[in-house]
């Protein structure tokens, strides 16, 4: 035996190297593929929970979009539509200038000529002021959505990074959601008076030395309408349209806000003032400056599609008096201001192509910290 041992102990030491060995490259074989089997297996889990977020992101933001599209837009173009009715009426002027006719003696000329150009300055008014306010509050409402949108995807991506459950990861306050669109209201509640006052000046400037007899065609409307928007717009400071739509400091404007969403309790100020701060960048950047000019001309060439078919083709484009055109603008501002679902100004404003350009690049972008 101890000669077998000695004649035989290199075989056998070489033998158990080799089985140690070939033992040991198996459990680490068999431990590198269970590793990777658990890599495939998380990796598996994670793609899972990511098409679950992307599908939960996508829901959540389709239900914002709805509520910003069936509810906030009607219920602010609504409102705003009456306060302009109310606060730009026509009615008690064209109706003391009939009476003035079927009573000659009850005004003077002196008294004619003035409600005449009073008419003329608010009628103007009223109608390109109208299409503004529709383009910005178009504009206005799908920056907040977008705005919304882009953060519960930052909040859903912290909240899985940080494994809160998939129902809980939606980090946006509902309160703060709603109060950040109720404050589309505050052009209405707050800004309108001004922007009314700023329109009449820019439109007073515009129409000073126009007399009801000169004759409008196609390119004097339409050089006309574009002035009186450049004048307006240059008007002030910079974005000073901003003021028109939010307050400089958002927190003034918690409580009308919380009051408009129709809850009684206000939400932490913070996130609302956040998701306010970046509106009011996104609405002073020079790419929106740049959407708004272009989305105000294509608005304009289209009501001025629809202004020829109230006055007739020929006839504007041969060219009318001042007097006769007046009704048909005035029943121009009552058409700007029609229901979201059945506007086509909203409608051609959303669908340009630089302007969808524009909001996939905003949804795309990271928020501030």
């Amino acid at each position: 035996m101890w000669d077998f041992w000695r004649r035989h102990k290199r075989k056998v030491y070489v033998t158990f190297g080799v089985l140690g060995s070939g033992y040991l490259l198996y459990k680490l074989y068999d431990g590198h593929k269970r590793r990777l089997s658990d890599l495939e297996r998380e990796h598996a889990d994670e793609r899972r929970n990511e098409e679950l977020i992307r599908s939960q992101i996508k829901d959540h933001f389709e239900k914002i979009q709805t509520i910003a599209d069936s509810t906030t837009l009607p219920h602010v173009m609504r409102y705003l539509s009456s306060r302009i009715e109310e606060q730009l009426d026509l009615v008690h002027l064209t109706g003391r200038l009939m009476k003035g006719k079927d009573q000659p003696n009850s005004l003077t000329a002196a008294e004619k000529l003035e409600l005449w150009d009073t008419l003329k300055v608010l009628t103007f008014t009223r109608m390109v002021l109208s299409l503004w306010a529709t383009t910005m509050l178009s504009l206005y409402i799908r920056v907040q959505v977008n705005i919304l949108g882009r953060h519960l995807y930052i909040d859903t991506a912290r909240g899985l990074g940080s494994s809160i459950q998939l129902d809980e990861a939606d980090l946006i306050d509902r309160d703060d959601e709603q109060q950040f669109l109720a404050s589309a209201d505050y052009l209405t509640n707050v800004g309108l008076p001004t922007l009314i006052s700023s329109f009449e000046t820019a439109t007073s400037e515009v129409l000073k030395g126009k007399q009801l007899k000169d004759i409008f065609n196609t390119t004097v409307l339409h050089d006309t309408i574009l002035l009186i928007l450049d004048t307006f717009l240059s008007m002030g400071s910079p974005h000073q349209y901003l003021g028109f739509f939010m307050p400089e400091h958002s927190n003034l404007y918690n409580s009308a806000a919380t009051s408009s969403s129709g809850s009684t309790e206000p939400s932490p100020a913070s996130k609302f003032e956040q998701l306010m701060l970046e509106a009011r960048a996104v609405l002073s950047s020079s790419e929106f400056e740049n959407i708004l000019d272009m989305s105000l001309k294509t608005a304009v060439d289209v009501m001025m599609e629809d202004i020829r078919g109230l006055c007739g083709e020929t006839n504007l484009k041969l060219g009318i008096p001042l007097a006769k055109l007046l009704p048909r603008l005035a029943h121009m501002s009552r058409i700007l201001l029609g229901e979201p679902n059945r506007n086509r100004y909203i409608q051609v404003v959303q669908d340009m192509p630089e302007v969808e350009m524009f909001f996939t690049l905003l949804y795309a972008s990271t928020p501030a910290s």
